[in-house]
């Protein structure tokens, strides 16, 4: 079996006099005009290939916002390839020179419509139908768990205090590169020093403080769950107002929480005769350490809810 090419790309947006524009590439090498995409380097995570790519290609830096359904086709020589996409904002900062004009050699910056109807290929035309059918997105929250931290059987202090281990520390590093390119304007931390350490990297990266909240920390009590995640799941209310969030949390309450986000996200939005899930399933939002979630919000409701 032939290995899948993996690639990233985006939907870059900016504001315009009548709403928004679109960004779409000329590769001459193809003689087409796409959205900014291109290959993994090595084990490059999709949204910093997307981020990178977008760069790359159109000289504008772009801030993710919402993950975009993948594409996925045959290339001419039989291999798979899978493209992940993301919405991105354009950055408010100015343009830099397209890194290989061999590659792009011409940018357009078009109303939707018209970017649709620039576009070579009918998926990527796709994107951009549904990227205008979005209600607008007005703040982002990464939620991550905390990076590993040795075992707590072989802590034998407060088990608070027990601090991150070198692959922690290479996780850590790993999720500012990643986080960096959201543009966080907000650092939020359980209590735990390990969840503290997890953000520091980042926090060092943006010169921004980390403000310790329990509301993310895992109850002593294991009985005591459902009530913490009422709580966080408040508290995320109280932070939408804030552009992009970025809080480090713990295991035994992200699962539940983003279930009961999803839940009430399904029960908000019109299905037709699609019912919302009756219980929570914190199942499928189990979370390695060091790993995370992207919550895209418009105003109070959830639009999007993927994982990092």
């Amino acid at each position: 079996m032939l290995d899948t090419v993996q690639a990233a790309g985006a939907v870059l947006w900016r504001r315009a006099a009548n709403g928004i524009e679109i960004c779409v590439v000329h590769r001459p090498a193809y003689d087409d005009w796409s959205l900014p995409k291109g290959k993994l380097h090595g084990a490059e995570h999709p949204v910093a290939a997307a981020a990178r790519e977008v760069l790359e290609e159109t000289g504008f830096r772009g801030v993710p916002q919402l993950r975009l359904p993948p594409v996925a086709y045959t290339l001419s020589d039989g291999r798979p390839k899978n493209v992940d996409f993301w919405l991105m904002r354009a950055a408010d900062t100015a343009a830099v020179e397209v890194a290989d004009p061999a590659e792009v050699d011409a940018i357009a910056w078009l109303a939707p419509a018209d970017a649709a109807a620039r576009l070579s290929y009918p998926d990527d035309r796709g994107l951009v139908e549904r990227v205008v059918g979005l209600v607008p997105i007005s703040a982002v929250t990464a939620i991550v768990r905390h990076a590993h931290a040795g075992e707590r059987k072989a802590w034998a202090g407060n088990d608070a205090l027990r601090p991150i281990d070198q692959q922690g520390h290479a996780e850590a590093r790993a999720l500012a590169e990643i986080l960096v390119l959201f543009e966080p304007t907000r650092l939020l931390t359980a209590t735990p020093l390990r969840c503290k350490q997890t953000l520091e990297p980042l926090a060092e990266r943006l010169g921004m403080p980390i403000v310790m909240d329990g509301a993310f920390a895992e109850p002593e009590d294991p009985e005591d769950v459902p009530a913490k995640v009422k709580a966080a799941a408040t508290r995320l209310t109280e932070l939408r107002a804030e552009d992009t969030t970025v809080i480090c949390s713990q295991g035994k309450v992200m699962p539940p929480l983003l279930a009961h986000l999803h839940r009430a996200a399904e029960a908000a939005t019109p299905h037709g005769t699609e019912k919302a899930p009756e219980e929570d399933d914190p199942a499928p939002y189990k979370t390695p350490k060091g790993g995370g979630w992207i919550l895209s919000w418009s105003g109070e409701i959830l639009i999007g809810l993927s994982k990092l």
